[in-house]
């Protein structure tokens, strides 16, 4: 049994973060997937877990999530308070990536 692979998000586009999940299921073989986000970033990686369970994984688990607050130091110096959120997607026995078919080029005569 493998650990789980962590993948922070940030401000790239979902659908990168939603290949960074798949192929850490595919290639690393880990069981699960915990995706860390804090701040703005956090409505990034709910639609990633979302789109990874609703479209491309099927047999995963409904996902765990536990939020908190970090302390941080400002430029200004004084504390601010920054949102955090782990999401922890687990794979079942028998887990498989969905194919999604390819659209047909269409021939114009």
């Amino acid at each position: 049994m493998t650990e789980d692979s962590i993948i922070y998000i940030g401000s790239k586009p979902v659908m990168t973060y939603v290949m960074a999940v798949l192929t850490a299921f595919n290639q690393k073989g880990a069981d699960g997937i915990v995706l860390k986000a804090r701040g703005q970033a956090i409505s990034t990686a709910v639609d990633v877990a979302e789109v990874c369970r609703n479209r491309f994984l099927s047999g995963v688990t409904k996902p765990e999530i536990e939020i908190g607050t970090e302390e941080l130091e400002g430029q200004d110096g004084g504390k601010r308070n920054v949102s955090t959120i782990a999401i922890s997607i687990r794979k079942e026995e028998d887990t498989e990536v969905k194919k999604t078919p390819k659209k047909k080029k269409e021939e114009e005569e």
